[in-house]
């Protein structure tokens, strides 16, 4: 009889939860509010901030600053255009170069983008920084870190927080998006996401650096270069980042149907 009643509860949280990814259609579990996960993320960015050391290069900053600032006005775009224009709410833009020889960047919900000095030595184009942008948008945009603090919550607290009954759930929310973004000493930049995550905002960001009008052709190349940057690279079996080869590989499938999305000059 429990079980019954905890595969019922567990049917109606997924139904009352259900929402779908923008781009692909996935359907995910979202139970954070996004007032939720903007107040748990951007304490966690504000923290970081503080720590951090802003690049002192003013044509890396430059940079970085024009592509974000592309990508995301056409972000935006596609919401509109889609009948998602009460997302757009959710953003507030910002964009930092940051002294650090770590290859690697992030954006936090609410399109808090940060790029590493270190990563900028493998671009070499507006094109090739618009690969790293627009995947790490893609994140924000398909709401993957609600869906993976949902995730954490569901297996921690259970049916308990049906309907927001979960008396302290700001503060599980709170103390979950701790460990969800990890931002800080002992790891620098949000942990990795979820290989199907992963996958999925590399589809998303080739889409949304297109609508830019980027060339999402430079991105076999990008990661090809990220590859043979990389000594000692974790087998993807141990990894939750696809392998470099299947990156690749499914980046070239993708590009095919991308010219549906080219900006019309």
């Amino acid at each position: 009889m429990k079980k019954k009643v905890s595969v019922w509860l567990s049917m109606l949280l997924f139904l009352a939860a259900c929402s779908s990814v923008p781009l692909t259609g996935r359907k995910q579990m979202l139970l954070v509010s996004d007032s939720e996960v903007l107040s748990s993320s951007l304490t966690q960015y504000s923290d970081y901030m503080k720590t951090a050391t802003k690049s002192t290069s003013k044509n890396g900053s430059a940079m970085v600053t024009r592509v974000g600032k592309k990508i995301a006005a056409a972000t935006e775009q596609y919401l509109k255009n889609n009948g998602l224009e009460s997302e757009i709410k959710n953003f507030s833009w910002e964009f930092n170069l940051v002294k650090d020889d770590q290859v690697n960047a992030f954006c936090m919900p609410g399109g808090k983008i940060v790029v590493y000095e270190g990563l900028m030595q493998l671009v070499d184009s507006d094109d090739e920084l618009a690969v790293v942008v627009g995947h790490e948008v893609a994140h924000a945009v398909a709401k993957h870190s609600n869906e993976r603090m949902s995730q954490q919550l569901m297996a921690q607290y259970g049916a308990q927080i049906i309907g927001q009954a979960l008396s302290n759930k700001s503060a599980a929310v709170q103390q979950i998006g701790n460990s969800v973004y990890g931002l800080g000493a002992q790891y620098g930049v949000m942990l990795p996401f979820s290989r199907k995550h992963e996958s999925e905002a590399d589809y998303m960001g080739l889409v949304f650096m297109m609508m830019a009008g980027y060339n999402p052709e430079v991105a076999v190349n990008f990661w090809q270069k990220m590859s043979a940057g990389k000594s000692g690279a974790t087998p993807e079996f141990m990894s939750t980042h696809p392998s470099d080869a299947t990156r690749i590989s499914d980046i070239q499938k993708y590009l095919p149907e991308l010219e549906k999305y080219k900006t019309k000059k």
